[in-house]
């Protein structure tokens, strides 16, 4: 059985180990794939029965292309790239990964909070440039200091990454505010589930862990900024698309909104006319809250369980049945 990875470097850049996989098949991986030249991408996956594909497009013409085909996993949750209705037809099933960064981007979202409410970074660059050996003060700040404690924070998205991320802000003293139209009985030992005009209204933070969906593209709009607190923090480190950009970058110049930490963009990598790039207080991440070591060991021993259990007959984490 032949095995073929498309777009493997992001997943293991070199610390993690193939094994797993090449005991299943001869497999092979690619570091990187075009996004956009399908002719490449049919090269690659060439008479290979199991496909897996972390950004690399998987089209309708792509398996039309590549009979051999049987069975595609995504090394991600998200499986938008990959045409799930064309592969149905053709009787291949789709397995995604999931849950396997739950602790680790709640642990980020997090941190972006905390960074901008301390400038940890940009005072510890201060002071290796000798900026406090100079001072004629014991201790300096250029940038207002932030307490989280009694403050409250608005999750929209409550399920296990926004839960994961309203646990460690209730341990810094917060109130969760919480926004999810299914509302669990785990959430509420952490949130108040409210709705997102109470939310918007009343969050001195507002944190985004919810999917993209119709309802969901461009939630933070400039109608809805309206509605929030003047000095409110938005943290995003779900999906680009639930923010409009432009309307953003506008509260963030005017100071509407304080700031922002953002791990994710409309478009990546981040184009260089992006209006996020140039506004105030606007802390800006490569997409990374997914990256720890032990998530992506996670992932990868995730996906190797998701060709098991395909090979025995009993596949799991379908996407597409």
């Amino acid at each position: 059985m032949k095995i073929v990875v498309l777009d493997g470097y992001t997943l293991n850049p070199g610390d993690l180990d193939w094994a797993g996989l090449a005991e299943l098949g001869e497999l092979r991986v690619y570091e990187r794939t075009s996004l956009i030249d399908e002719e490449e991408i049919i090269e690659r996956i060439g008479s290979a029965e199991i496909v897996y594909t972390n950004k690399t497009p998987i089209s309708r013409y792509v398996l039309e292309k590549c009979p051999s085909v049987r069975f595609i996993g995504v090394l991600a949750t998200g499986y938008n790239i990959v045409d799930v209705e064309s592969a149905q037809k053709r009787g291949i099933p789709v397995a995604n990964i999931p849950s396997y960064g739950t602790d680790t981007v709640g642990q980020f979202a997090i941190g972006l909070l905390l960074e901008i409410c301390h400038h940890i970074g940009y005072h510890d660059h201060a002071v290796h440039e000798g900026k406090w050996e100079k001072n004629p003060d014991w201790c300096f700040w250029d940038y207002p200091l932030i307490e989280l404690s009694k403050k409250t924070i608005g999750i929209i998205g409550y399920g296990r990454i926004g839960q994961a991320t309203g646990k460690i802000a209730k341990a810094l003293g917060m109130t969760v505010l919480a926004y999810d139209k299914k509302i669990s009985e785990e959430g509420k030992k952490t949130a108040e589930y409210t709705d997102l005009e109470e939310l918007f209204g009343k969050a001195d933070v507002i944190a985004l862990h919810c999917p993209l969906f119709e309802e969901t593209q461009g939630i933070i709009n400039k109608e809805n900024i309206t509605k929030m607190k003047t000095g409110v923090i938005i943290i995003n480190n779900s999906r680009g698309g639930l923010i409009v950009e432009q309307d953003l970058a506008d509260a963030l110049n005017s100071g509407k909104v304080y700031a922002a930490g953002l791990d994710v963009v409309s478009s990546e990598p981040i184009r260089k006319d992006n209006p996020l790039l140039k506004a105030k207080n606007c802390l800006i991440t490569p997409h990374i809250s997914w990256a720890s070591k032990e998530s992506r060991k996670r992932l990868m021993d995730m996906a190797v369980d998701n060709l098991k259990a395909y090979i025995n007959g009993t596949p799991i984490n379908i996407v597409n049945e």
